[in-house]
């Protein structure tokens, strides 16, 4: 796990999208609102992909662009995307390396059951350094937040 702060530089990394690769480079002297989330189609991480794309003009007009990471496979994300239209790139990391590398693999706990699972997070980066981050993110207002930094940088 790599201890991500606010004003390093953002950990490199390349993954497929139901539009091709993406990889960091290809944000150099761009904004990217980076964010992790558990799983396709379910409640959290539906609300939070469409909390999102509801915004997505907004973040363009910014000049950022939204990438959504799971370990979801790609066929997963292009279904996802497909049924509640959404408007954000959606990046497969099926080995969870990437989530690795942004100490989003945590140990969580459900009933007192404990296993490990990405944390709902997002990090604000601007010329692979990351500006801002955001931990244990809770979904109602997060996009709008994260909207509100994009603005302020």
């Amino acid at each position: 796990m790599t201890d991500v702060t606010e004003g390093a530089k953002a950990p490199d990394f390349e993954l497929e999208t139901p539009d091709g690769p993406v990889k960091l480079a290809d944000f150099a002297g761009k904004t990217l609102v980076l964010y992790f989330y558990p799983k396709d189609d379910t409640t959290g991480c539906t609300k939070e992909a469409q909390a999102f794309t509801e915004l997505a003009a907004e973040f363009a007009k910014a000049g950022a662009a939204v990438l959504g990471v799971s370990k979801d496979s790609v066929a997963a994300h292009k279904k996802f995307a497909a049924k509640y239209d959404l408007a954000v790139r959606l990046g497969s990391d099926p080995t969870g390396a990437m989530v690795e590398r942004y100490g989003s693999w945590v140990e969580k706990s459900l009933y007192g059951r404990k296993y490990m699972g990405i944390d709902r997070s997002t990090f604000l980066i601007r010329d692979g350094v990351v500006r801002k981050m955001w931990r244990k993110v809770k979904v109602p207002g997060h996009a709008e937040a994260v909207l509100g930094a994009v603005k302020a940088l």
